[in-house]
């Protein structure tokens, strides 16, 4: 599908030609910066979740056991 719609866009103005180029080297940009992101995300996770491996996610005291 590809090949047929660059086929169907085939043109030879430059200025096309140009901006195509330019789009696609601004798309990849883009892509870059949210892998990047991501990678960053991913780390934040890890840390949080390694700083609540190491304590107990709910702590309830005697009191609050109690029937009501």
């Amino acid at each position: 599908m590809a090949k047929a719609l660059l086929g169907h866009m085939s043109t030879t103005d430059p200025r096309v030609h140009a901006r195509l180029v330019a789009e696609n080297r601004r798309l990849r940009e883009r892509v870059a910066d949210l892998e990047a992101h991501v990678l960053r995300l991913q780390a934040d996770n890890d840390a949080l979740a390694a700083a609540l491996a190491d304590r107990p996610l709910l702590a309830l005291d005697d009191s609050s056991m109690q029937p009501a």
